[in-house]
């Protein structure tokens, strides 16, 4: 085993690919990402605003959603065509409309229509951007309905129990500024990660296979496929643990993320997560036993954890048939102990069931070992 450990060593010295894959991917994503979201919580939104009344209430309206932190009123659009070129050409995530007459009919008692449009595409700006335009809307109805009222006689003590029945109080438990690194950072960077491990474990047995080499390294553990295996990986199992520990030190000490709860429980996640993801990979490659296949497949799940494993829309909003693969993604359960034991610092019991998972994944490739035997000793290369 001594032998195929420093082989598998030399080969990751050897050869550039694996500097890459190992080093200057993952550390350029992880301080790319952190740098991108310093500023905690995504601000000055691009949109525009289409104003058909040109009245003054109107223009109030405009003054009041372009003095919204959230929101960078870059455009006066003339026409709904206008602004949907605009926002389809990327040049801003949503439009604000007021309709025509809308004082007159506002004034009269009537019930004019404010539309507003976000692009939904981008999840994150066009939220934000909906959240805005609809407080905008509210407060622009309650504006009016408070000057009618007083116009006949109310006073603002009798008018706001009126408008406002129940006053509410939104406290953000745990991450009380709202940072959005704090959940994007922490389940983004694990994701990059999980790409990186799929790609490396399924290429490095590939290459056995391309290059014909396989047999050899199977003498090399007297025809035991555990012994080749563990040997082949474990160089590249103690580089991934040494930059998970990078990733959580960055996170969490540089970046000053908080974490309410064990630093213990925090680490044994990250490292069981390296082998949860190797073990899938394995898993992986047992299915697909060709460098390409087994690329091709590692990267499309790897690719699509960021979306599947409900980072940018949660689960309960997918289809049942999209959400329940969520849950076959390592990273899914790397980001659910990350929630139980950094932000809430619950008891570890908790978050058992999620450790259990880690476990699964690790005994996956157990279940295909015969498979993967099979091919290395039989190496047959298809482009």
């Amino acid at each position: 085993m001594k032998e195929i450990f420093l082989r598998s060593l030399l080969q990751i010295v050897r050869r550039p690919i694996y500097w890459v894959a190992f080093f200057v991917l993952p550390l350029f994503c992880f301080m790319m990402l952190t740098s991108l979201m310093q500023e905690g919580l995504p601000s000055k939104v691009p949109a525009a605003m289409i104003d058909k009344d040109g009245s003054s209430l109107s223009r109030k309206v405009t003054q009041n959603l372009g003095g919204m932190q959230m929101v960078d009123l870059r455009e006066d659009c003339n026409s709904y065509t206008e602004a949907r070129h605009l926002m389809q050409e990327g040049e801003i995530f949503g439009f604000f409309l007021i309709p025509e007459d809308f004082e007159r009919e506002l004034l009269s008692g009537r019930k004019p229509v404010i539309t507003f449009y976000t692009n939904m595409t981008y999840f994150v700006p066009a939220s934000i951007l909906f959240k805005t335009f609809k407080t905008t809307a509210l407060y622009t109805k309650a504006g009016v309905a408070m000057t009618v009222m007083e116009s006949v006689g109310a006073t603002p003590r009798e008018v706001t129990p009126l408008l406002l029945p129940i006053n509410i109080q939104s406290r953000g438990i745990h991450n009380p500024g709202l940072n959005y690194a704090i959940y994007l950072c922490n389940s983004f960077l694990p994701g990059v990660l999980e790409l990186m491990i799929f790609l490396v474990t399924c290429f490095s047995l590939g290459q056995e296979i391309k290059y014909g080499t396989s047999r050899h390294l199977l003498n090399m553990a007297n025809g035991s496929i555990v012994k080749a295996l563990f040997a082949k990986l474990l160089p590249q199992t103690l580089i991934w643990f040494v930059i998970a520990i990078f990733m959580e030190s960055w996170l969490f000490k540089f970046n000053g993320f908080p974490v309410y709860g064990s630093w213990f429980w925090l680490t044994l996640s990250e490292l069981m997560f390296v082998l949860a993801c190797q073990g899938w990979a394995l898993f992986f490659f047992g299915i697909f036993p060709n460098l390409r296949l087994s690329l091709s497949a590692s990267a499309l799940l790897g690719i699509l954890a960021f979306s599947v494993a409900a980072f940018s829309f949660p689960v309960e909003s997918m289809y049942g048939a999209v959400g329940i693969f969520s849950w076959i993604l390592p990273v899914r359960y790397n980001f659910l102990i990350y929630i139980d034991q950094a932000l809430n610092g619950i008891d570890i019991y908790y978050s058992r069931i999620w450790f259990v998972a880690y476990i699964i994944f690790m005994l996956l490739p157990f279940t295909l070992l015969w498979r993967i035997k099979r091919e290395l000793a039989n190496p047959v290369y298809a482009p």
